[in-house]
């Protein structure tokens, strides 16, 4: 690998980072849906998916969950979150390669199916699927933050066409 796309790859990550703390730091909406976050760290992923390709997208996700759960949070939450990452990721991946899904597409299919991860994750780990009542209202959430991640994705994508790496 290049060393200015290594570079530019640790910068994404770092700048992903950012996005993550704060919305950490955030309470829940309200305590009726609890769990309901935007993922603006997902700007990023789905900029690199789209500037670079898959495997740049995998690593700065995966380096960003990684650093992000040493740094502020558990072990229990690590186990959520890396489930969710891991079916949204691979789905963005999937869609992407279709040429069919713009980046709004891909990022709404990535907002839902990260939280059918972490739903997953959460019935295995209670060993109860009784959990999976909240499934619709996650999508609903999963639909909206896409659709506004997908949209700034677009602008950054845009904003940066002529950078070259």
């Amino acid at each position: 690998m290049r060393t200015k796309k290594l570079t530019f790859l640790a910068l994404c990550t770092s700048l992903a980072m950012v996005p993550s703390y704060v919305e950490m730091l955030i309470p829940p909406i309200s305590t009726a849906v609890p769990g309901v976050k935007m993922g603006l760290a997902n700007i990023v992923t789905v900029f690199v998916l789209y500037k670079f390709d898959a495997v740049s997208a995998a690593a700065v996700s995966a380096v960003r969950l990684a650093l992000t759960f040493l740094l502020f949070r558990s072990v229990m939450t690590l186990a959520y979150s890396a489930a969710g990452a891991v079916l949204s990721l691979g789905a963005m991946i999937l869609l992407k390669r279709t040429d069919k899904f713009s980046p709004v597409g891909v990022s709404v299919a990535g907002g839902v199916l990260h939280n059918a991860g972490q739903i997953g994750m959460a019935m295995l780990l209670m060993s109860t699927s009784a959990i999976g009542y909240y499934l619709p209202v996650l999508a609903v959430s999963g639909t909206v933050s896409g659709i506004l991640v997908g949209t700034a994705s677009v602008f950054v994508l845009k904003s940066l066409r002529d950078v070259k790496i």
